[in-house]
């Protein structure tokens, strides 16, 4: 594959940089290997927000667990007007400190020697420096290693842990945006500290018979000094919990300090060296390209094979003694799947198969469910889930969706067009899609007078809230699309694996079902009867355009953006600029969608690259200014950008289908199309100059032709190389 159309990775122009260490948290410097997270930031002393993943309290909602929760319930009590009762039953628990992930504390560096000065997020590193006097300090959070590492020369720091504030009085200061309330809700016991020469420790017993440990150790190098810090947790371990925690985590500390500094350093950089080799790009606009290096930064910080899956804080979760904005929790109502949209294009399909292996090992926990709520065989999935995907409730309407497990479901289907692994397809592709289909195929079984299949609830994130008119008497189009997509896609896959009845049951499902209701302009409706009416932050009438890709009249497409266009951009937050992209892009608006883009990246996005939820500029953009982050935003956009450059959704790849007119020179290398293709382009002087597509698998590559002639079609061999264009 050639690499001559753009250059590899990140360079100095994408590094935030800094005069000083940011003084708060959220414009901290993020460090991250999936697992463990730490943030860098802070005037004196120097700090590192720390974090791990998988620390969650996880502690039983008992309302969920009664004898009579299910749908039954909830419908009947929504239908007699006793709404206050279902929102105790069903919402009321989200608002219980537990169960939600939690921060695992700080490290404080008390640097001697000068003041804290220049500080620099190296991407192509993944590495953090900061200067005090003469001296300067890197930090990484190791690519392969639980631990990070921190590297000075001139004297060592004074080293000192603070575990957060679970107990005592809670934390002085401003309440921020979506309050959770204190950490000392949670009611935990103050954690116990230990220390000698050269280490620091502390544990934290949490409920539900969890408890960590943090650990810091150190020592002088030949030039300068290192320290290394690591996060251990146990279970289940009774009286031995605490010390087995404390010796797993000094142990590793210990281990990753006496390895010595330049052999872990080579190790790290190995590994992102061969993740940004995957994917670049060049673009005429010098803020967007920085900031698709950044959401890529943050991508391979935060997503991992062999972690947890990325929640709406990822390992950044907030270091602030209160509890984390919604839990930090894993929300299926589109901040996990946005935050998983840039994988399939920028070729980091083993970083999103972390999220697939989450899915699919929480599969026993979403049959569950399904059976206790619904009474129905084959799997749905909570709206809002924990760690081990059990429900969280929250708003009633969208954390009891039926069709949020098929949502979940696109991200397997996605991965086996775009690896055409036909193992991941037999093995865990058609199999989760299969499940969730026979989930829909039963809760739509009963058929209206005209023999159309009916939804018992339907609803559309998040119109109207939480009220009762959330529920819609007819079925929603975000419901309808996804069905539509899923047996479509099931009965796909199922001729895929030569498994001839099976597809024919599913597309007979699919004969049986509703179409997507139009509003008077001719775009798509909410819902029969009822067309978009306000500016609101959730597309999800539009599922159809993205993510779904369904075939789709370009009037009916275009009537649907027009509206939204007029409709204004007051309802709309973070989340709803990336989709926007998306969905222009997929229309063909490069210039809209750029604009887009260039509104997020200007208003949203943080000096650091990590997203705010509200416009800070002050401009307008969003009624909503407030400053909680999250990522599935950032991933968002990093999508929409993506979308521009290439498409191959429609069973051919297109270059550079949507870039503005103003782009007159554009390339990117390596990115993935569906089929297993690998494909780099360069546009210049407004005409495509070069086209090259590699195949891992082999097969009949369709290429539109970037003049508007007849496609290009090749045969490829595994293995090989072809030059469309150039």
């Amino acid at each position: 594959m050639a690499t001559a159309a753009c250059p590899r990775g990140p360079d100095a122009r994408h590094n935030p940089v800094y005069p000083a260490p940011p003084a708060e948290w959220a414009e901290g410097l993020p460090l991250g290997n999936g697992r463990l997270g730490a943030m860098v930031w802070g005037r004196g002393p120097l700090l590192f927000s720390l974090d791990r993943g998988d620390l969650w309290d996880l502690t039983p909602v008992a309302e969920f667990r009664r004898p009579d929760y299910g749908l039954a319930e909830l419908l009947a009590l929504d239908a007699a007007g006793r709404h206050g009762e279902a929102e105790r039953l069903y919402e009321a628990p989200y608002s219980r400190p537990a169960p939600t992930k939690i921060p695992a504390g700080r490290l404080a560096l008390a640097c001697d020697g000068g003041e804290l000065g220049l500080t620099t997020l190296d991407l192509a590193r993944a590495e953090a420096s900061v200067a005090f006097g003469p001296h300067r300090l890197s930090a990484v959070v190791l690519a392969t290693r639980p631990a990070g590492v921190v590297h000075g020369t001139g004297p060592a720091p004074g080293v000192r842990l603070r575990a957060p504030r679970f107990s005592g009085p809670p934390p002085a200061g401003p309440i921020p945006d979506f309050d959770m309330g204190p950490l000392t809700r949670l009611g935990y016991p103050a954690a116990r500290a230990a220390g000698g020469p050269g280490w620091a420790a502390f544990t934290q017993a949490v409920a539900d018979s969890l408890v960590y440990a943090v650990a810091a150790a150190w020592r002088d190098d030949r030039d300068g000094w290192t320290l290394a810090w690591s996060i251990a947790r146990v279970e289940d371990r009774g009286d031995t919990a605490a010390a087995a925690a404390l010796d797993e985590a000094l142990g590793t500390a210990t281990e990753v300090v006496a390895t010595g500094h330049d052999s872990l350093l080579a190790e790290h950089r190995a590994w992102w060296e061969a993740y940004w080799a995957k994917s670049a790009v060049a673009l005429p606009d010098a803020g967007l390209e920085r900031s698709w290096y950044l959401d890529q930064y943050k991508f391979g910080a935060a997503g991992r094979r062999g972690a947890p899956p990325i929640s709406l804080q990822g390992v950044w979760t907030c270091d602030n003694d209160r509890l984390p904005p919604w839990k930090s929790d894993f929300h299926h109502d589109l901040n996990t799947q946005e935050s998983y949209w840039p994988a399939y294009s920028a070729n980091h399909l083993e970083e999103e198969a972390g999220f697939l292996d989450w899915l699919w090992e929480t599969r026993d926990a979403a049959r569950d469910w399904t059976r206790r709520f619904y009474g129905l065989p084959g799997l749905a999935v909570p709206g809002a889930c924990d760690l081990l995907g059990r429900p969280l409730g929250g708003w009633r309407q969208y954390g009891h969706s039926a069709t949020t497990g098929a949502w979940l479901a696109h991200h397997f289907y996605l991965h086996w067009r775009y690896s055409a692994d036909r193992a991941f397809l037999a093995e865990r592709a058609y199999p989760y899609l299969s499940e969730a289909a026979d989930f829909l195929e039963a809760f739509t079984a009963a058929l209206d007078g005209s023999g159309r299949r009916t939804f018992p609830i339907s609803a559309s994130p998040e119109i109207h809230d939480n009220t009762p008119a959330a529920w819609f008497t007819q079925p929603t189009n975000y419901d309808v699309a996804l069905t539509r997509w899923l047996m479509a896609a099931t009965a796909e896959l199922a001729d895929a694996v030569g498994d001839a009845a099976g597809a024919a049951r599913r597309r007979a499902v699919l004969a049986q079902l509703p179409g997507l209701a139009l509003d008077d302009d001719g775009g798509w409706a909410l819902a029969p009867g009822y067309p978009l009416e306000e500016s609101h932050r959730h597309f999800s009438h539009l599922m159809a355009l993205h993510p779904l890709g369904l075939a789709a009249d370009p009037a009916v497409v275009a009537a649907s953006l027009d509206r939204l266009d007029r409709l204004g951009h007051a309802g709309w937050g973070a989340i709803s600029y990336g989709w926007l992209a998306c969905l222009r892009a997929r229309a063909g608006r490069g210039q809209a969608a750029y604009e887009a883009l260039d509104i997020f990246n200007r208003a949203f996005v943080l000096p650091n690259g990590l997203n705010s939820n509200g416009d800070q500029t002050g401009q307008g953009h969003s009624a909503y200014s407030g400053r909680t982050v999250t990522l599935d935003a950032n991933f968002a956009a990093a999508a929409g950008l993506q979308e521009m450059l290439l498409q191959s959704h429609r069973g051919r790849i297109e270059v550079f289908p949507a870039v503005p007119a103003a782009w007159r020179d554009a390339a990117f290398t390596t990115f993935r199309a569906e089929g297993g293709y690998l494909v780099s382009a360069r546009r210049e002087g407004g005409e495509t100059v070069l086209v090259e597509i590699g195949t891992e698998t082999g097969g009949t590559c369709r290429v539109a032709s970037p003049d508007g002639g007849p496609d290009l079609v090749k045969h490829l061999e595994p293995g090989a190389t072809w030059r469309a264009v150039g």
